[in-house]
């Protein structure tokens, strides 16, 4: 049986609100707000024009929400672990992740000039756009690609204040540190590995599972559960469980991120849908399309498929996403995906949680793959 669940004070600071995963949730959402409140006195006090037009952009987009999911697997890694009680730190961990967040998306938006994000303009874009209103001298593109980067920066400034503050409250900061800053440099890498290969037009599965693993499966589920058990002392068994349940649901989500980047609904993902194929983004999908296509002697498939296929007349992102079918591609990776979110919920299982937060993790898992794993009532 699951214990009596830890409480927090609400935004008032009078009505506690029960930690489920949601409730975390919507309890972070308030650590945040006034995190960000803090920083924009912060900022006005250091230069009123930078306020207005750095620091409530990087307000604004953080509030514009995502997924929130991080923080949620922030608090399954504290409770996995035996965590309970005053959860401030869990909070405000995942506050910290929102804002890194935050950066990680800016800086990508820039690197793949992607035009849209959460259904509105891009930072740069944004950027550009006041630029060209406001007539002022030089090219607006690059000032609003310069003006991003920093906007990103203070991002990331404000994430790794939050952290240092957490962990200097906790007893057990150093390992919250320690997770923290690998999963910095786990991201760096990732991206430029993703970099490199569409500058290579690489189309390798491994390198495209190298790139899924650093960019995406640590990144967005392994380092939260791992930042969330740090905070609760866990022991390394219960480590090992949390970071083999996090490769397998982290790579779950990354897949069906490829599938939404080829198929998806841009109403629904607030951004291009065609992004990826246009560009030739190396994923997961892409790789086994193109190892199908070999397999199978599909030249037509490997030609539309191949890094230098944008050149040739007729190549329609229409093409790629008939070859992505037609090669068995699309099912095999929706097979992948079902196959690691149950494996997710089995490692999950091994850290010995209570089967309440064993089914808020598996609630998780299928809001961030799309999918129900299979036999998960057998799992929780």
């Amino acid at each position: 049986m699951l214990g009596p669940r830890p409480t927090v004070a609400g935004p008032a600071d009078t009505n506690p609100v029960p930690l489920t995963a949601p409730g975390a949730t919507r309890a972070m959402e308030a650590v945040l707000d006034r995190v960000l409140e803090a920083r924009l006195r912060q900022a006005r006090d250091t230069d009123t024009v930078f306020a207005r037009e750095m620091a409530d952009r990087v307000t604004g987009f953080v509030r514009r929400g995502g997924k929130r999911l991080r923080t949620a697997f922030v608090w399954c890694g504290w409770r996995a672990a035996g965590g309970s009680g005053d959860a401030g730190a869990v909070l405000r961990t995942g506050a910290a992740l929102e804002l890194l967040q935050a950066c990680a998306l800016v800086h990508d938006d820039v690197m793949d000039g992607s035009p849209l994000r959460r259904g509105a303009p891009a930072m740069h874009v944004d950027f550009a756009r006041g630029h060209t209103a406001g007539r002022t001298g030089g090219a607006a593109g690059s000032f609003g690609t310069s003006a991003a980067v920093l906007a990103g920066d203070l991002a990331l400034a404000w994430a790794d204040d939050l952290v240092t503050e957490t962990a200097l409250s906790s007893p057990h900061g150093a390992r919250l540190y320690d997770e923290w800053r690998a999963m910095r440099t786990e991201m760096v890498a990732g991206q430029y590995r993703d970099l490199r290969a569409q500058v290579s037009g690489s189309s390798g599965a491994e390198e495209a599972l190298t790139i899924a693993v650093l960019k995406s499966a640590r990144y967005t589920v392994a380092r939260p559960l791992t930042l969330g058990a740090s905070l609760a002392g866990a022991d390394a068994r219960t480590l090992g469980a949390l970071r083999a349940a996090g490769r397998c649901a982290g790579l779950a989500f990354q897949l069906r991120d490829d599938l939404l980047g080829a198929f998806g609904d841009p109403a629904s993902t607030g951004k291009p849908a065609d992004e990826d194929l246009r560009s030739r983004k190396l994923t997961l999908l892409l790789a086994a399309a193109v190892r199908l296509a070999e397999a199978t002697g599909d030249q037509d498939a490997a030609a539309v498929l191949a890094p230098d296929a944008g050149a040739r007349p007729g190549h329609t992102v229409e093409r790629m996403r008939t070859a992505l079918e037609r090669t068995g591609a699309r099912a095999e990776v929706e097979t992948r995906i079902a196959d690691l979110a149950a494996a997710g919920l089995r490692h999950f299982g091994a850290t010995g949680a209570a089967p309440g937060v064993r089914r808020e993790f598996a609630a998780l898992v299928r809001r961030a793959s799309g999918v129900a794993p299979h036999h998960a009532e057998e799992l929780v």
